[in-house]
């Protein structure tokens, strides 16, 4: 041991300095260093959290989507989702006190679930971060925000003993959050991977390095295939799907099992780890899931449940 510093290669990365710019925590389990950062403009080139190997320092993850912006618009999809729920509950009938529970129960568990989804990320226990690391500096993930937000939902209604369907309200309400606040993720974590195509995203050398993604390469723009995905999904549930007499709530389960087959496909293009055989972490929990969701909607469709009915349509 000489005391000498040694070379960090996340340093390369992570350049935050000055007066707009610092590293806030640093924290270590022994194997890696877990960390964050805030960024401003001027001096640095990152803001989120981040994690390196204690050897050296090479990247494991860069979580840049924990910024200003992104809070800003996850905020706003929060805002937009409530507002269309409090309007669909209201025009369904749904006007029990319970009913605001269970709406709790759904945004409780959906941010528990968001923040603690990623944490099992290896076979080895000890190789995953501890709970407190994870919820304090590990990546998030709508997909466990989802099925954190369906088993709060369904928790509470077990627990108030109330029986009503509630679908049918939940479903333009998520699908109105997620486009807006998918907007936050694109203007804060990398775009995607490499195309030929003519709408690909060129970031430049400052932004790249933010993101961790190449600079100066056309880039899928993968959060705006998931923007317009939600877009067009609220604009069928909103102006088409509530106006028609579906079986009660089974137009949630037909818009996340579309969800499941769009983020299954459109995670080829995302640059997400690849962890097995080609696929991606959310396509390994996709994989086992939305075989059951499309089996329920194939169902639904066969016993007429989520056909809908002629001359039946409601305002």
């Amino acid at each position: 041991v000489t005391g000498a510093s040694l070379p960090m290669a996340i340093n390369g990365t992570v350049r935050n300095g000055g007066n707009t710019a610092g590293i806030t925590s640093l924290v270590t389990d022994g194997n890696d260093i877990f960390g964050s950062g805030f960024w401003y403009g001027g001096t640095g080139n990152f803001e989120g959290t981040f994690s390196a190997s204690w050897d050296g320092g090479a990247i494991n993850w860069l979580a840049d989507c924990h910024g200003d912006t992104h809070s800003v618009f996850v905020g706003l999809g929060a805002a937009v989702a409530i507002l269309v729920f409090v309007l669909e509950a209201r025009r369904l009938g749904h006007t029990d006190e319970r009913v605001a529970y269970i709406a709790t129960g759904g945004l409780v568990g959906g941010a528990v679930f968001m923040r603690l989804g990623t944490w099992a990320q290896h076979l080895d226990p000890r190789a995953n971060a501890s709970l407190v690391e994870q919820w304090l500096y590990g990546n998030r993930s709508v997909l466990g925000g989802l099925l954190g937000a369906w088993l709060g939902v369904h928790l509470v209604k077990r627990l108030t003993g109330y029986r009503r369907r509630t679908g049918d309200v939940f479903a333009p309400a998520v699908a109105a959050g997620m486009a807006v606040g998918r907007v936050g993720c694109f203007l804060t974590e990398a775009p995607g991977t490499p195309t030929g195509a003519g709408w690909g995203m060129v970031l430049d050398p400052n932004t790249a390095a933010r993101v961790g993604a190449p600079a100066g390469v056309a880039l899928h723009p993968s959060f705006l295939y998931e923007i317009a995905f939600h877009a067009l999904a609220f604009a069928v549930l909103w102006g088409w799907a509530r106006h028609q007499q579906f079986a009660p709530g089974e137009t949630f389960v037909a818009y996340i099992a579309a969800y499941a087959i769009f983020r299954f496909g459109v995670e080829f293009v995302r640059g997400n780890e690849v962890v097995w055989h080609g696929l991606t972490r959310p396509q390994l929990f996709l994989a086992v899931t939305a075989p059951f969701l499309v089996a329920r909607v194939i169902w639904l469709v066969a016993s007429g449940r989520l056909r809908p009915r002629a001359g039946a349509a409601i305002s």
